[in-house]
């Protein structure tokens, strides 16, 4: 048990989902603690360190199986009785697709371009497959065959759909750069194509529950090395499940009161404060074959702008 009485509260609410998320927070863990300090861990350190997250030794390992065998996103090596885990290719792939987004300093700003992509010509089986891929990469439907993003990176749309097979029967357009443009008509469509009302809630609850974690944190004192570590994967696991929903447009486009910058400022912030205690325990706890994890890649300390450990 934590000393801090918001991170048992946080605890308590991973705990009490249903079904509880455990190869969700095991995904956190991998791209946020794992995949910077080399990549690989011992299955038995991983169950060390999710223990006090209120995971069990067997709620672990069955979640580890399902995402070596059914989802694919972990690979594992065996060493004498030991196992070791490493993402697979098209879990790196993935995580790589998914992580950049959570850990940028700020959001570019925009030229004023739209990239759009026309789906009638694909057949039907193959239109829905393509729209919930452009739909997690940011786009959003402006109808039943029409797509659009203001912020999309044209290569890796244009891998995307080759992986899907759709590159030859999906239209895109890409406009001209221009002054960035928002009518109130554009604003209202964009709160209805990305389902802005809903991304905002979502924000203003991962605000309501990670400030006392600030608060106390800033006021009383950075906590000890697990309760670091602890505090920042439930922070990142949170914000994960909020931020992959938002297709980030740009600020022409958002509501006035958009809640997604405070919570940005937030998890930075927070994420900040408990790096070092976290990356120290990291270190303590988490072993390869070889040893203790690497020290984390350059890179990693690139995150958010900019974090010390």
């Amino acid at each position: 048990m934590s000393s801090s009485p918001y991170l048992n509260e946080l605890i308590q609410q991973f705990c009490a989902q249903r079904p509880i998320r455990a190869g969700s927070l095991i995904i956190s863990v991998f791209g946020d603690a794992i995949v910077p300090r080399g990549g690989t861990v011992w299955l038995g350190s991983l169950i060390n360190v999710l223990e006090p997250f209120g995971l069990n030794q067997r709620l672990v390992r069955t979640s580890i199986f399902r995402l070596s065998k059914e989802d694919e996103w972990l690979s594992a090596d065996q060493v004498g009785r030991r196992a070791y885990y490493s993402l697979t290719s098209q879990g790196r792939r993935r995580f790589d697709k998914a992580f950049k987004r959570i850990y940028l300093p700020v959001l570019p700003e925009w030229d004023g371009s739209w990239c759009l992509a026309v789906l009638s010509q694909l057949p039907a089986e193959k239109r829905q497959q393509v729209r919930d891929e452009l739909q997690w990469m940011g786009f959003g439907s402006f109808s039943p065959i029409l797509m659009a993003s203001p912020h999309a990176d044209m290569l890796e749309v244009n891998n995307t759909l080759t992986e899907l097979g759709a590159l030859d029967d999906t239209i895109l357009f890409e406009t001209r750069e221009g002054e960035p443009y928002s009518s109130r008509a554009l604003r209202e469509q964009s709160r209805e194509c990305w389902n802005l009302d809903q991304i905002s809630e979502s924000y203003k609850s991962f605000l309501e529950r990670f400030r006392p974690i600030w608060q106390e944190f800033s006021s009383k004192g950075v906590p000890g090395p697990q309760d670091c570590f602890i505090a920042r994967t439930l922070l990142i696991h949170e914000y994960r499940k909020v931020m992959l929903r938002d297709p980030q447009l740009p600020a022409e486009l958002l509501p006035p009161d958009w809640s997604g910058v405070s919570a940005r400022q937030l998890c930075r912030n927070i994420y900040s404060l408990v790096c070092a205690g976290s990356e120290a325990y990291i270190s303590e706890m988490m072993e390869t074959a070889d040893g203790p994890l690497p020290e984390p890649a350059p890179t990693f300390y690139k995150r958010f702008g900019g974090v010390k450990a």
